[in-house]
């Protein structure tokens, strides 16, 4: 397989084997991390001669225009950059964030809530006595002290902080699931600037070749081709230059959705310092299918969030369950000034009646042990059914996302294969349009005899016919080896190798200087921290 490569990113961590290879315990490397070049091996290997770089390995024009601003990066300070600024991550952070501070609250149900209070009661006018009586009775309190009160189901205070850590795996695995989909996110429209690029590359090359044909065809006289032929000659210019602008306005979009993802200046024109033949090797293309969906199905966190949020149901369905079994706690203060008006729990005391106030200390406390039956036991049973069709339905969705990893990685792969093949097929067409392009324009300077006539080898019109095929080789061209590159990404996430073993480690050329300042009509980068150690850098856990 040919494939044209001016630059590739040898993944390698000090020179001690394949980058991957430092991924965690649990998630395997890829089994080959070497350049698929002819028979398995390395086809940068070994001495290369100074013409072996192919005549079509053009750069695009990066000269600013005078109102735009030029913002140079590549591949490895994409990557750095889509584990920190993406939005997906910062809320897939917030919402792990939000199941932590859930998980903190369900662990504190045991504990009471605490009161310091003063509580004041008067009594003016009739009381009833025990005898069935009344009599006038004028009185009046004070309670003055601390309070205690804690009314809550055990059943709660059991389960709640199971079901609770089991929501908080989830939105960790989230969090990872949220770094490899903003990884891949990024590489996707990476690549996509880098193939609008390199049509741009291609569409220049084609302008320049279309003119001189033009200056060519118009300097053959009269007599060897006519006027038409010079006319189709601008014809075709007028294409190319319009297949140019419409390269540039490509550029300029995806650019454009690059800086989205990345938060950068969304005005500045993205300029990646790699060529756009750049061809990357993270996962081969000869490995079977069967062998890289269990790889992604055990190493998946969208799999692990799922199976967590099941794990979650598991809780809360047995949390109901044992609801009329273990009895609720109630224990509180029950020192206020009337005997039941504050969970004081007691303190300073006065109180009689209005002529006969006397002073002193008290202490009442509370505690009572309930066993409930919602609506007579019928509510409890509904509250099982609810649970279980929860249940259900986490197996359900961890069930289709195992489906959808497993289509995931056999997509991806097919993807690869296929792109592998194009890049090939498109290699060598390229080379072949070139061929037949240098062919036919040197046979338009050539004249043979016809009879008495003098005519041309090749008439103007079949060089046109070859520059077209030319730019269609252009078009096929980059598009597959950037095709290529996306599929390699999109197998690498479908297989769940975690985006930092890319985006946290430096690749063999050292990241680019990239200007991350934002326009002061758009809010600041701001990171959401993270709940826990598990978000935080390799070096930092």
């Amino acid at each position: 397989m040919r494939l044209i490569r001016f630059m590739v990113l040898w993944m390698a961590v000090a020179g001690n084997g394949p980058l991957v290879a430092q991924t965690a315990p649990m998630l395997p490397p890829p089994r080959d991390m070497g350049l698929d070049g002819p028979a398995g091996g390395d086809p940068l290997s070994g001495p290369r001669e100074a013409n072996s770089i192919p005549p079509y390995a053009i750069k695009p024009n990066i000269v600013a225009e005078p109102d735009e601003t030029v913002l140079p990066i590549n591949l490895s300070s994409a990557f750095m950059l889509s584990d920190a600024r993406p939005l997906i991550i910062e809320a897939a952070k917030a919402a792990e964030v939000v199941a932590a501070a859930q998980m903190q609250r369900a662990n504190v149900l045991w504990l009471p809530n605490i009161y310091a209070g003063v509580d004041y009661f008067r009594h003016d006018g009739l009381y009833p006595l025990p005898s069935g009586g009344v009599a006038v009775n004028n009185r009046a309190a004070l309670t003055i002290g601390p309070g205690v009160s804690a009314v809550f189901a055990t059943t709660d205070a059991i389960f709640e902080p199971l079901a609770a850590k089991q929501i908080l795996k989830a939105r960790q695995m989230s969090v990872q699931a949220a770094k490899n989909d903003a990884l891949m996110e990024v590489a996707v429209s990476y690549f996509n600037v880098q193939q609008a690029r390199g049509r741009m590359a291609g569409a220049n090359d084609t302008v320049a070749r279309a003119r001189e044909l033009v200056r060519r065809v118009t300097t053959l006289g009269r007599d060897l081709v006519a006027p038409v032929e010079a006319d189709r000659a601008k014809t075709i210019l007028a294409e190319q230059e319009e297949v140019l602008v419409k390269a540039r306005e490509d550029w300029l979009v995806s650019a454009a959705d690059l800086t989205r993802l990345l938060r950068l200046n969304p005005a500045a024109r993205v300029v990646p310092t790699e060529p756009p033949h750049l061809a990357l090797f993270l996962i081969s293309p000869s490995e079977e299918v069967d062998s890289l969906i269990p790889v992604g199905l055990t190493n998946r966190p969208e799999l692990a969030a799922s199976q967590a949020i099941v794990q979650a149901t598991i809780a809360k369905l047995r949390q109901e369950r044992m609801r009329p079994l273990i009895p609720s706690l109630v224990f509180q203060g029950n020192s206020g000034a009337n005997g039941n008006s504050a969970p004081l729990i007691g303190g300073m005391a006065a109180g009689g009646t209005l002529g006969d106030i006397q002073y002193g200390s008290r202490f009442d406390v509370n505690a009572v042990a309930l066993w409930e039956l919602k609506n007579m036991g019928a509510g409890n049973r509904a509250l099982i059914r609810e649970r279980e069709g929860q249940r259900l339905q986490a197996n359900i969705e961890l069930f289709n996302t195992q489906d959808k990893v497993a289509a995931e990685v056999a997509q991806a792969h097919a993807q690869l294969r296929s792109a592998k093949n194009r890049v090939a097929l498109a290699d060598t067409g390229l080379r072949e349009a070139l061929i037949n392009y240098e062919g036919n324009l040197k046979g338009m300077e050539q004249t043979t005899r016809f009879g008495d006539l003098l005519v041309l080898v090749n008439r103007p019109q079949e060089v046109v016919a070859s520059l077209q095929q030319l730019d269609n080789a252009y078009r096929a061209y980059f598009l597959a080896v950037q095709d290529y590159n996306r599929s390699q990404f999109r197998l690498f996430r479908a297989m769940g190798y975690p985006a930092e073993v890319l985006a946290c480690r430096n690749l063999i050329d050292a990241p680019e200087e990239v200007d991350t300042t934002r326009p002061f009509d758009l809010p600041p980068v701001t990171a959401i921290p993270c709940a826990n150690a598990f978000c935080q850098p390799p070096g930092k856990r």
